[in-house]
């Protein structure tokens, strides 16, 4: 079986935590920057010493509260600067972070209080206190409810939020029981129950030990990725990711670790404003966010009559990019390049705030045409691969060390090996020992020291991984062809005016597909083509533009397989799918059974039934 491992030079002591760093920091270089918050509309640093502060004195409220070592404290927060700071005081008070997603349904989060026992909860509003009330009354290991956010009771009194009220609850347990408490864990403590979002089935905590965490944060700075953020004065990252999602939280971890400044924000919408704010130099994505900033600018450049330059624009930055991997650019191509930088691509860049270099994105395929188009235009983007279970990012591309269309090869001291039918497996130091008392989920995902990951793949000489699709995904037509959905479902998504695709035909004669479209892009669209702007989707399933616009898609998505693998018939439906109709998970991943069972009637329809 073909197998590969990177080798590493990190160790971590047994008797190491992640929160060791913050204030080791505070010691080495109390007065540098590692974090900014906004305050108001300003965005205000926060020093190594007052960070590591701060996280002492929320530690000690914690402990003033009566959380013992290993005990779970659930945090519920859109991503913010106090959730990274209350989860290092968890970890400083000896506890056990359980992220909950701010966007859960009452009955997810009855579940992980329930199944979790945590003792402590800390909500971000009094909109999320109002939601998950009930069950949080009704867990029965929960002792207390702090909320991040001042209350307001109505009487215009001033009131704290819960980093003030623990710093006040704490302010007499002294500083040998802090210490005492902090270094008393270990490298093979818990530090996170991680509940799966899971695309079917009931969520399984993921037990990530301190080791785990630590070997995923020294494994990414042994990179050029490292390189990067140590070579630079204090380079900033901008978090908009849930922190909720290990992957956000990994590379948090990482970026502190590494000397870099974080900032935070949840406000999606205003987005492209805040980088401009902020100016990060390098940031943490998902191939949708990418999608959007490319199809909203090349919707723009259409709509104001420039559509041909910033297409030719495109598609000088993809040769430009391919380019690099082969010959280099010719004198022709760098003159094409040197125009519409100043014309394009310098309008782009702006976008994310002008001074970012460099991007990491995971979660689900990015695409060959992006990952050149974004690379031409000067923000290269490094996709990597990894799961919860691996503390985030397994493998990753890094500058220096890229093949685009592959996820990179293992994180130093981790290995890979493909199995003979395909299935990707992983070891190393963090890869996680278990499901959170599940010893049946556990066993069913380790082997013989071998994580299963279900994904499908290959790996070259240099270790480059390959991701072919999911081994449950895979769909066998009537007549026995074996298709995996991944391809065709990531192309279709690329198209400009499609948000979701899903792709069916199990033990059907051929392959069909469901395609939603995107809200935010429909509007110009429908102008482009002379009907009015408020046309909804609803109105249009079966209108010639838009079918003649999908077909196109689907053609194109039709020349990456076969013949028989291809779509040969779809159906647009007049509504997304999201998370809080239950058909995406907080990560935008599919769930497929969901989807299936409520669209069952345009499936069949598909199917002449």
């Amino acid at each position: 079986m073909p197998e590969f491992t990177t080798p590493h030079s990190f160790t971590i002591p047994d008797d190491a935590s992640v929160v060791d760093s913050v204030f080791t920091r505070a010691q080495k270089t109390p007065t540098e920057p590692v974090f900014k918050r906004k305050i108001g509309s300003v965005w205000t640093d926060v020093s190594a010493a007052t960070f590591a502060a701060t996280v002492a004195g929320v530690a000690k409220g914690l402990i003033e509260l009566g959380v013992q070592p290993g005990e779970r404290v659930a945090l519920m927060s859109a991503t913010r600067y106090e959730w990274s700071l209350i989860d290092y005081a968890i970890w400083a008070a000896g506890g056990v972070t359980v992220p909950i997603y701010e966007t859960s349904a009452a009955d997810q989060v009855r579940w992980i209080l329930e199944d979790s026992e945590a003792s402590v909860l800390v909500i971000e509003t009094a909109k999320h206190r109002a939601a998950i009330s009930a069950v949080a009354d009704a867990a029965p290991s929960l002792r207390t409810v702090l909320q991040i956010e001042p209350a307001d009771d109505g009487s215009g009194a001033a009131s704290k939020g819960a980093v003030d009220e623990l710093i006040e609850l704490g302010s007499s347990v002294s500083d040998d029981t802090l210490r005492a408490r902090t270094e008393a864990v270990t490298a093979n403590d818990p530090a996170t129950l991680i509940y799966t979002s899971g695309t079917t089935g009931r969520p399984k905590g993921c037990t990530l030990t301190h080791r785990n965490l630590l070997a995923e944060s020294a494994g990414l700075l042994e990179t050029s990725l490292g390189t990067f953020i140590a070579n630079r004065d204090a380079p900033s990252t901008l978090m908009f990711l849930p922190m909720a999602h290990v992957l956000a939280r990994a590379v948090s971890i990482a970026a502190f670790n590494g000397g870099a400044v974080v900032g935070h924000t949840s406000d999606i919408p205003n987005l492209v404003p805040t980088f401009g704010e902020f100016k990060p130099d390098f940031i943490l994505s998902v191939p949708r966010v990418f999608e959007k900033v490319y199809n909203t600018a090349r919707s723009k450049a259409h709509d104001a009559g420039k559509g041909k330059i910033f297409d030719a624009a495109a598609d000088t930055a993809i040769e430009w990019s391919k380019a690099l991997d082969t010959d280099g650019p010719g004198l022709l191509l760098r003159a094409k390049h040197f125009v519409f930088d100043k014309l394009v691509y310098s309008k782009l860049t702006g976008a994310l705030g002008g001074q970012c270099l460099l991007a990491i994105s995971g979660g689900a395929p990015l695409g060959d045409r992006l990952n050149h188009f974004f690379r031409g235009i000067g923000v290269t983007i490094y996709e990597g691969y990894g799961l919860t279970e691996a503390s985030a990012a397994f493998s990753v591309n890094s500058p220096g060390n890229q093949k685009i269309g592959t996820v990179g090869p293992p994180l130093p001291g981790n290995t890979v090996r493909i199995a003979d039918d395909g299935e990707i497996l992983l070891a190393g130091p963090i890869i996680f020992d278990s499901y959170w008392r599940n010893e049946t989920a556990t066993a069913e995902a380790i082997n013989d020291g071998w994580f299963h990951t279900g994904d499908l793949g290959s790996i070259d000489d240099d270790g480059f991984i390959s991701i072919t699709g999911r081994k449950k995904e895979i769909l066998v037509t009537a007549g026995g062809k074996n298709v995996s959905p991944a391809q065709l479902e990531d192309s279709l998504r690329s198209h400009a005016l499609i948000s979701q695709a899903i792709v069916v035909g199990d033990q059907q004669p051929f392959i069909g597909a469901l395609i939603t479209i995107d809200a935010d892009a429909l509007p110009a669209w429908n102008e482009q083509h002379g009907k009015p702007a408020d046309t909804k989707v609803a109105d249009l399933l079966t209108d010639p533009d838009l079918t003649a616009e999908i077909d196109q898609a689907v053609a194109e998505a039709n020349t990456l397989v076969s013949k028989a693998e291809g779509i040969k018939k779809y159906r647009i439906l007049p509504v997304d799918f999201t998370e809080e109709s239950g058909e995406l998970t907080p990560t935008m991943k599919l769930k497929r059974g969901v989807v299936y069972e409520s669209f069952a009637d345009d499936i069949a329809k598909i199917y002449g039934r």
